[in-house]
């Protein structure tokens, strides 16, 4: 199901130069590349940043500050968001599919939840793309 949601490539798509991943100048581990619009719509006060025209990443490690680095190691860590990266965090109200909201205790006390997230996923009825901050699909925050 990782492919639900519409392409989440930056319009640097298709450039040989640009790699998918990229190494996270942090934790020095390699991670997926993340669309400007999916980083734009999770900014705090996104009109305060100036990012470059350059292939940006999502860094899942949650023992990293980081959630995006670009290709020239610029950096974006939690405190510049708006919205709470879930895997980042591992409370009850951490979130686990950001199409409709559903946290990590909601999922524990109704399993039938996933199922939920699934068929609306089937249907196109998500916006994984744009509002999980890793611009890839929440199923696979599902255990």
């Amino acid at each position: 199901m990782a492919d639900c949601c519409a392409s989440n490539q930056s319009s640097l798509k298709g450039d040989p130069k640009i790699p998918k991943k990229y190494t996270c100048p942090v934790n020095a581990k390699s991670y997926l590349s993340v669309a400007l619009k999916t980083i734009y719509q999770h900014l705090n006060k996104p009109w305060n940043f100036s990012l470059n025209a350059q292939n940006y990443y999502f860094c899942e490690d949650p023992n990293c500050e980081v959630v995006y680095f670009g290709l020239d190691n610029s950096l974006i860590t939690q405190k510049e968001l708006r919205t709470k990266v879930g895997i980042k965090d591992q409370s009850d109200d951490s979130i686990l599919c950001y199409c409709f909201d559903v946290t990590r205790k909601d999922y524990a006390q109704d399993a039938n939840l996933k199922q939920f997230v699934v068929q609306k996923t089937k249907s196109k009825q998500c916006a994984c793309d744009i509002r999980n901050p890793s611009g890839k699909c929440c199923l696979k925050n599902f255990k």
